[in-house]
């Protein structure tokens, strides 16, 4: 039981960092996500090297508020939470009837052939809710995996829209205490006109 809740836990907190990492070439192409569609005028991201331009997006700030991303993570733990409950409900069902049984045998309550017959069911359902919860597991990392595919498109869209001017060679993602990015200059961060694209269009796709 604690594996399967902690399989769905760790699949959202995967869908959180895969599906938000970026890497921005020049012509719009992308290696991984985090998107934007700011107003052309907010591109403030400053030079790096002979003719290259960077920026950076905080993710931790994406996650934090973008409106989207944070709309279908509550969905998702909501599923994760019904489909823990329902688990743990059926397991304590289980567990009850293996305490009658257990009880029952040792008051001698149980012929030999009624004994070996309980057995036989609790086995059966035991393996019943084995295969339960890694079918509930399997759609709920199916549902995650289009999320995280979902997201893919509209970052990757959004970053086609923010660097049609071929402005930035390179967005990189960063995430404190998790990035392979050593130092960073604020100057750099477009976290917040990112943000602003991403939100601004959730409006008004509703």
């Amino acid at each position: 039981m604690r594996n399967v809740q902690q399989t769905v836990k760790n699949g959202c907190f995967t869908l959180l960092t895969a599906a938000l990492f970026v890497a921005c070439q020049q012509g719009g192409k992308t290696a991984n996500n985090t998107a934007t569609a700011p107003a052309a005028g907010n591109n403030t991201a400053a030079p790096a090297g002979a003719g290259a331009r960077i920026a950076y997006v905080d993710l931790d700030s994406v996650e934090a508020h973008y409106d989207y991303f944070k709309e279908k993570k509550a969905e998702l733990e909501k599923k994760q939470q019904a489909i823990d409950n329902e688990l743990k409900a059926n397991l304590r069902a289980l567990q009850n009837e293996a305490a009658d049984f257990q009880r029952r045998a040792n008051n001698n309550q149980l012929t030999q052939s009624e004994g070996e017959a309980a057995q036989r069911s609790l086995g059966e359902k035991q393996q019943q809710l084995e295969a339960k919860r890694q079918n509930l597991s399997q759609q709920y990392m199916e549902q995650e995996a289009k999320f995280n595919e979902d997201l893919q498109k509209r970052l990757d869209d959004f970053l086609k829209t923010f660097n049609a001017d071929k402005k930035y060679s390179f967005i990189f993602s960063y995430r404190a205490g998790a990035s392979n990015i050593l130092y960073k200059d604020d100057a750099l961060d477009i976290t917040a006109p990112v943000l602003e694209g991403l939100n601004k269009i959730g409006t008004e796709n509703k």
